[in-house]
């Protein structure tokens, strides 16, 4: 029996486990969730993975969901010869030259590739390529193998055709859009099509044979691109799309993308190289455009917040290293906001354009000009040293920006209110930094604009009346003091609204409305744009499921979403809540995000988005071309549109390079399987140029401006009655699908 004193020590251990025992659960669940992972990973490959024994079966111990597509069994049929065997799988034919090529690999300790036919279960006969690696045991013997089978029939059939159809070969050959070539082991050009020749800019492949004569004489602008090429083709025995700039006879530059492979005949020996080169020349530019247009603003072409970051992080560590100071300095333009509403958008955006000119015009070509949005521009300024050179750079900065500017035959003119904060005495980071030289930039409008100031800890004013904005919104929070509009979405198709986005609101102590520019940034850093975001949500999902319950066109609301909502709580579980308490179907719901959201954490971002849309709810980027967007992942998003950012709509019709973009958008939207939406649309100009391109959908001024919940009702039920507006709207929607131009007759902005 056991003493008294141990019983309860084991008592008391059985009742209190402790730290160790947390440590051993999870130590027990890390392996699930990995062996999950890894299932999920291996489940959405196109082929199977499996390990079998080295034995005269293969008997397979583990293998993939993939082996169902692959041969019509299932997993459970092949392992340990569970119904068949897949050595009884593979072709006759080919099952002692596949067990003696692995064999020849395991025994020159290296991985096998092999090619050869099976036989899946309804008969059918596919070519496979198999490559794996023998697993050694204790003593050395290769007791398992390792590896994947994907089907390379399609493959494997077109090499046969060509080979047994020389004459058809050759037709394609000699005619085909791409360049084509073949080449020696060495690299030397045996055989390339009229195509290539064209492409480098020769008569025929006979010249050009004559005169790069090898891959190595290729003329690249940068010599190691061939070298590359050729390491990365007898590594992996295969090269696609490898993108490089070249020289054709006349020198002109040009872009190529080349895709190669090794032929081998049937003893292994390398017989030749093989591929196909493209000029993507002008793709190429195109996403170099869409990659400049990621990093810089689109009205003045200066760098944008994310290349500021950028930069500014690398100024800091320049600083650091030279032990010298950066500075940052916050611009606001006084009174531009009267400027745009009384001149229009277009003379206000020329105003932009020519103050970022004079404002780079006053810095080094080691500074950087930044437009943060709006009227605020940033200046990065490295070794300025002591004060004085700074107050020389932003008075001459001042200067500049008070001289007045003829725009379209009107003399306009603005001054500047200017806060510097200064690396490293400010912050030592970048949103420091900048928050610092905002609080500045507010002193200096408060002692009467048109000045600058240096930021120091004494200025709290600007920091007292953000804490009482955001006192004042955490009681709107508490007491839903918020107001939800609508703006509808009209499909280009049918001239029919097809949509609606719910738009955040906030009464002020005035009875007014507060606009989502003067309160959201601080909801983010606050942390209340969580709770305002639930609120927003149940609140748009409810009037929803009235307006079905009244007997109206079903259609999606969207919502915007904030990074903080994306990236910081669970998502899903609010979207999931908000949908059952008001009873609303999940593809009625739209969720906006924006480009830098997603860019932000992809990979993250990537397993949130596909949650939604497993629930059914659709998914859109908002504001497309303001942001960054890796075309890598872009494709990757479970994203059923992209809407393009109301300032390429607003300058169409004015500005071609706005017009390009919009028209890439669209282009590369559709591209992707995406519907494409245009917001801000404001003039019939604009809504011609959006029909005439085949965008999908807009929403903007011209057709309505955002509506309280009852005005949009009443929206709805005259849409039905099919008068006024849209029926106007519809006609000349329907007048584009049955014509080949479009011809505006009406105005629809009438009642």
């Amino acid at each position: 029996m056991n003493k008294p004193g141990k019983r309860d020590a084991l008592n008391s251990t059985r009742k209190a486990p402790g730290k160790r025992q947390r440590e051993i659960d999870r130590s027990r669940q890390a392996p699930r969730e990995k062996e999950r992972t890894l299932t999920t990973l291996m489940s959405n490959l196109d082929g199977m993975v499996y390990r079998c024994r080295n034995d005269a079966h293969g008997t397979l111990q583990f293998v993939s969901e993939g082996c169902y597509h692959l041969t019509g069994f299932r997993p459970e049929e092949l392992l340990l010869h569970g119904e068949i065997s897949y050595e009884q799988i593979k072709h006759p034919d080919d099952r002692l030259r596949v067990r003696d090529e692995i064999n020849a690999a395991l025994a020159a300790e290296r991985r096998f590739f092999v090619e050869y036919r099976i036989q899946c279960r309804d008969g059918a006969i596919k070519w496979v390529w198999e490559r794996g690696v023998g697993i050694a045991g204790d003593d050395g013997t290769v007791v398992t193998l390792e590896g994947f089978i994907e089907d390379v029939t399609e493959r494997k059939l077109s090499t046969q055709a060509l080979q047994q159809a020389e004459r058809g070969f050759r037709s394609i050959f000699e005619n085909a859009t791409e360049g084509i070539f073949q080449t020696s082991p060495e690299g030397r050009y045996l055989n390339i099509n009229p195509a290539l020749a064209r492409i480098c800019g020769y008569d025929s492949p006979a010249e050009f044979i004559a005169s790069i004569g090898d891959m190595q004489h290729q003329r690249y602008t940068e010599r190691t691109r061939h070298d590359e090429f050729m390491r990365l083709l007898q590594k992996h025995g295969a090269v696609t799309n490898f993108v490089s700039e070249i020289r054709r006879k006349d020198r002109d530059k040009i872009w190529i993308s080349e895709n190669a492979r090794a032929v081998f005949d049937e003893t292994g020996e390398l017989l030749f190289y093989e591929g196909t080169v493209e000029d993507v020349t002008e793709s190429k530019l195109n996403q170099e455009k869409l990659q400049h247009l990621a990093n810089h603003d689109p009205v003045t072409n200066l760098p944008n917040r994310l290349l500021m970051n950028d930069r500014l992080r690398q100024m800091m560590l320049g600083a650091q290293r030279n032990k010298s100071v950066v500075a940052v300095a916050l611009l606001d333009l006084d009174h531009f906001k009267l400027i745009n509403d009384t001149f229009g958008h277009n003379r206000g955006d020329q105003l932009l354009q020519t103050m970022a000119h004079r404002m780079q015009a006053c810095v080094r070509e080691s500074d950087s000009v930044v437009r943060l949005g709006g009227d605020e521009f940033v200046l990065l300024l490295s070794g300025v040293g002591r004060g004085e050179a700074m107050s020389q750079v932003t008075q001459r900065v001042l200067h500049a920006i008070a001289r007045p500017s003829r725009i379209e035959g009107r003399e306009l003119s603005v001054s500047c209110s200017i806060g510097v904060s200064m690396f490293p005495r400010d912050g030592r980071d970048v949103q420091t930094l900048l928050r610092n030289a905002d609080t500045a930039m507010y002193k200096a409008k408060e002692l009467g604009r048109n000045n600058f100031q240096f930021y120091s800890p004494e200025m709290n004013v600007v920091i007292t009346e953000r804490l009482e904005l955001q006192d004042a919104l955490r009681k709107a929070v508490e007491k839903e003091e918020f107001v939800l509009l609508y703006q509808p979405k009209v499909d280009l198709v049918s001239g029919q609204i097809a949509g609606m986005e719910a738009l955040l609101r906030v009464k002020d102590d005035k009875g007014g409305l507060l606009q989502p520019q003067n309160f959201i940034r601080l909801a983010e850093e606050s942390g209340l744009i969580v709770p305002i975001g639930e609120w927003v949500m149940r609140q748009a999902c409810a009037f929803n499921k009235l307006l079905q319950d009244r007997g109206l066109p079903p259609m999606r609301v969207a919502i915007n979403l904030s990074a903080r909502q994306l990236t910081r709580y669970d998502l899903v579980r609010a979207v999931e809540q908000a949908l059952r308490d008001a009873g609303l179907s999940a593809e009625f719901l739209e969720l906006e995000l924006t480009e830098s959201m997603v860019m932000h954490d992809p990979e993250t971002v990537i397993a949130t988005l596909e949650q939604l849309e497993a629930l059914g709810v659709q998914l859109s980027i908002d504001d497309f071309g303001t942001g960054y967007s890796s075309l890598s992942y872009l494709k990757r998003f479970p994203v059923a549109s992209l809407k393009i950012d109301q300032s390429f709509v607003r300058e169409l019709g004015q500005d071609d390079n706005a017009a390009a973009i919009v028209k890439a958008v669209i282009s590369l939207g559709h591209s992707l399987d995406m519907k494409v939406i245009a917001e801000g649309v404001e003039t019939e100009k604009q809504m011609s140029f959006l029909l005439e391109n085949h965008c999908d959908a807009m929403q903007g001024f011209l057709f309505s401006r955002p509506l309280a919940a009852d005005e949009f009702i009443t929206l709805l039920e005259r849409e039905g009655s099919g008068t006024d507006k849209f029926s106007i709207l519809r006609q000349l929607c329907s007048s584009f699908n049955d014509q080949s131009s479009l011809q505006f007759t009406a105005n629809i902005t009438g009642n």
